[in-house]
């Protein structure tokens, strides 16, 4: 699943094609990833882009009032073309879900992988339109995002970190990866609760978020969409990385599993040397 720094890359990515190109169509070919019906796609036909823009893991292409707002969820990923198929999309008969053509004939396609079809689509007026990005937290890069302000969206929360960092409505664009090399970063365990983290811890742990998220985004900036995959695998620390050495100690990387998704952590580095049992109902450590 691509996270705040592969969808602000992306967003520059396409910014940076999209400068003064008109939209010449928008093509649906799976009807259920389009969640608005006004307006209607034929709407974009012609419409200049002025930006393309990020809310947490939302892309943004602002195209003379309209937003094409896409969300790529798990599995779905952006593919750019300098030269899009002159074909028009069949609904239902290729894994392109959405198309979209530019006047120089370029274009991208979003696809999805995988049963689990969560990649969504609108076409709106106004971004807070789209449901998840007016239930979304703070941004974790803004200038706005001070370390006091951190301190108090965890103050009196009694909940695991690792879900917090995750949690949306909390703080946008971290999800499962990150989140796990943030912790690691801050040599914190991911169920250590919240409400019950000291202050200089607090502290340590916010200049993770931050160090570990601009370094990413910096990583990213500048490689084509294609590329991003592979670069944010290669720059994980842990996530990802079970069985192999931490790289700050190491010990082996561990795993705990969940039902539809897993964990990747450091015992030594995290935990004090105990191993977090793994299954859904674990101990929590602190």
């Amino acid at each position: 699943m691509p996270e705040l720094p592969e969808v602000q890359a992306l967003a520059d990515f396409l910014g940076l094609r999209l400068a003064g190109r008109v939209i010449t169509g928008m093509e649906v070919g799976s009807i259920a990833v389009l969640k608005t019906y006004d307006p209607a796609p034929t709407a974009l036909a012609g419409a200049p882009v002025d930006r393309v823009g990020r809310h947490g893991k939302f892309i943004d292409v602002d195209a003379d009032g309209l937003h094409l707002v896409f969300h790529l969820a798990r599995a779905g990923w952006l593919r750019w073309s300098e030269t899009i198929p002159a074909t028009r999309l069949k609904p239902g008969k290729l894994p392109i879900a959405v198309r979209v053509r530019f006047d120089d004939g370029s274009g991208f396609d979003l696809t999805e992988a995988g049963t689990q079809k969560r990649l969504a689509a609108y076409l709106v007026r106004d971004p807070a339109q789209v449901p998840g990005i007016a239930a979304l937290g703070p941004d974790p890069l803004s200038a706005d995002f001070t370390a006091e302000v951190f301190a108090a969206l965890l103050a009196g929360r009694r909940t695991q970190i690792k879900g917090l960092l995750r949690d949306q409505s909390v703080i946008a664009g971290i999800g499962n990866a990150y989140s796990d090399e943030i912790l690691h970063v801050a040599r914190m365990s991911p169920f250590a609760v919240a409400a019950t983290l000291p202050p200089e811890r607090v502290g340590s742990l916010y200049d993770a978020l931050r160090a570990t998220l601009e370094g990413a985004v910096r990583a990213a900036s500048g490689k084509p969409a294609k590329e991003l995959k592979d670069a944010k695998r290669a720059g994980m620390r842990v996530h990802g990385r079970t069985g192999h050495a931490c790289p700050e100690c190491g010990d082996e990387v561990r795993e705990v599993s969940f039902a539809d998704s897993s964990l990747q952590y450091c015992a030594t580095c995290q935990t004090g040397g105990k191993p977090l049992a793994d299954r859904r109902m674990s101990r929590l450590l602190k």
